[in-house]
């Protein structure tokens, strides 16, 4: 789906006061990152390394695995299409809704596909396909494979390959990252994003952290220079200084508890529950589409029309926490929308 997802103001002839339609951090990138991409421009006069073979290593380390177990990837939509052209033609299933990329990439390389319902998921349910797609905390659900249901799927379901996406792992407190999961399953691939929390998606940079064997097939399939030398300084800044370079989630976690509740005394207005900063909303006046076409004319404010996720309705929209102020802003102008006449 080349169009159709969030933070796409830039299609939009109306100025954007603020940005709800993303869930990438609202903040901007950590101080001093700019700063030091700018200082390696030189290395844009040559070819970046084939594999970014030293982040790999850097990434390597942080997580206390082996160089062979890391592939940087030119962000996390790379690292699904790069996953689903290794695995080719194999019967996949998506765990539902879901972003659309695993589905897209499927399609292209000729998957078998099948989707299974978010709810329906058990301990002990048996996938039954080669390749398992799920997002973990889910976009755009907020969702969230406790360990223990994880850890029972994984050893219920020994020969389906667990394609776990864990690009917003940073924006919740309920899990942690499966990484030492690997240890004891080896049909587990975990895809990480540094583009959400450090809001760099323009870099493009991510990874994928797996067994050798099969980080060794997806060298297979792997494009070189697909990682641009910038995105790889980015990546070498933040493993450096990860301490010190970590948003305030905690404050994002509890601003998200205050608008969602805000949010949920508008009787137009249905708010479902989230595990992470963005969360789910369906409008009871209307579509998503006209609401957020309304709120761009009228005030300025980008929400993402989430009707085109799988199982979701023209009336469903996603939300992603911003400031105090920001949230305020989005507050007054939804209550304003259900107190409208009919059209």
């Amino acid at each position: 789906m080349l169009h159709g997802h969030g933070d796409d103001g830039y299609r939009h002839s109306s100025p954007i006061v603020a940005d709800f339609s993303t869930n990438v951090w609202y903040g901007g990138e950590p101080a001093g990152l700019k700063d030091y991409v700018f200082s390696q421009w030189a290395n844009v006069n040559r070819y970046p390394e084939v594999l970014a073979e030293s982040l790999s290593d850097q990434i390597a380390a942080h997580h206390g695995v082996s160089p062979a177990q890391v592939l940087v990837s030119s962000g996390t939509t790379e690292s699904i299409y790069l996953v689903a052209q290794t695995w080719a033609g194999q019967r996949s299933t998506v765990l539902t809704p879901a972003f659309a990329e695993y589905e897209d990439a499927c399609r292209l390389h000729r998957h078998q596909l099948h989707f299974l319902a978010w709810e329906d998921l058990q301990l002990d349910s048996s996938i039954g396909s080669e390749l398992l797609f799920v997002c973990n905390p889910n976009n755009p659900t907020g969702s969230v494979l406790t360990p223990e249901v994880l850890t029972g799927l994984l050893a219920a379901n020994p020969r389906t390959l667990f394609v776990l996406d864990e690009a917003f792992i940073e924006f919740t407190a309920s899990i942690s990252s499966a990484i030492p999961l690997l240890e004891q399953f080896d049909n587990l691939l975990i895809m990480r994003s540094l583009t959400k929390v450090y809001a760099i998606p323009g870099l493009r940079l991510g990874y994928v952290v797996a067994s050798e064997k099969l980080v060794h097939q997806l060298r297979q399939h792997k494009a070189p220079w697909a990682v641009n030398a910038m995105a790889v300084a980015a990546g070498h800044f933040l493993f450096a200084n990860y301490a010190r370079v970590q948003p305030p989630i905690s404050q994002l976690l509890a601003d998200k508890a205050t608008l969602s509740a805000q949010l949920s005394a508008n009787a137009g207005l249905e708010i479902f529950p989230s595990h992470t900063h963005y969360f789910l909303g369906a409008t009871r006046r209307g579509t998503a589409a006209e609401l957020k076409h309304w709120l761009v004319t009228h005030h300025g404010l980008l929400i993402r029309d989430a009707a085109n996720f799988r199982e979701l309705t023209p009336a469903h929209f996603r939300i992603g926490t911003r400031s105090p102020t920001d949230n305020q802003l989005l507050v007054n102008a939804l209550q304003a929308w259900t107190t409208l006449s009919p059209a």
